[in-house]
């Protein structure tokens, strides 16, 4: 049985792929993904997205210093590398001179915004996903985050929709799966938080056939253990055919 919250989530998520659909975007940008996880309540760092000077530094006193900022639009990619994103910013002055950087470099760009995102501490990456297979349709995904993501591929797959057994099983099937427990002070990772966030990527696979992929790279475990989104992507596609 649906709910009346969950059937407002589908609808507002629904209207964020409508809308993006309608423009021709094959992804969402960082921001919209971002918008359409937290409508599942999956954990996603704050952040503000503006389009003056002024409104990023208004944007980093609300949200607490040190801030990130980033150039977000549907088409801008390799972000790092061309110097779209600049991290650990501690003062408006240097705010305003990220945002002046950021928007000088993106002159051949459509861009939508300059994202304002609080920095957020924490040593431990983590992956989590959904993919759809020709075969088995929406998959979830769970595993070792950051730079080891392609260079170790430690991650376990369950086909959707899942329960939040499920997801746990998936937490020990990793061989890094330590990374979840106290390490070197740390606290562990809130695996109820994690679980739930792997769950509800399987709903959004289920309920939204426009959706090919969701990739959230790096989930990073905070100093309490608290899993926060902090980069994602949503790769949209057309509907599947009903057999």
């Amino acid at each position: 049985m649906v709910t009346s919250s969950e059937g407002k989530t589908k609808t507002k998520a629904s209207n964020i792929i409508s809308e993006a659909l309608k423009k021709g975007q094959k992804t969402l940008s960082e921001y919209q993904s971002k918008l359409l996880l937290a409508e599942y309540e999956i954990p996603v760092v704050p952040e503000k997205l503006v389009s003056s000077s002024k409104d990023a530094c208004d944007a980093a006193e609300e949200i607490g210093y040190p801030v990130v900022l980033k150039a977000c639009g549907p088409d801008i990619s390799h972000k790092t590398e061309r110097g779209l994103v600049l991290v650990g910013l501690k003062r408006p002055e240097e705010v305003k001179e990220a945002f002046q950087n950021i928007t000088e470099r993106l002159q051949n760009d459509e861009w939508e915004g300059i994202l304002v995102q609080s920095m957020v501490k924490g040593e431990r990456e983590l992956v989590i996903g959904l993919v759809r297979d020709p075969q088995f349709g929406p998959c979830v995904m769970f595993g070792l985050g950051g730079i080891f993501t392609e260079i170790l591929r430690d991650v376990s797959f369950r086909v959707a929709p899942i329960e939040k057994e499920d997801a746990l099983s998936m937490m020990q099937e990793i061989r890094a799966k330590a990374i979840l427990g106290p390490v070197r002070g740390m606290p562990p990772a809130d695996t109820e938080i994690l679980a739930k966030a792997l769950v509800e990527l399987g709903r959004i696979g289920v309920e939204h056939e426009n959706v090919s992929e969701i990739d959230v790279n790096p989930m990073i475990i905070g100093p309490q253990g608290m899993p926060c989104a902090v980069d994602a992507l949503v790769v949209l596609g057309e509907k599947q055919a009903s057999m």
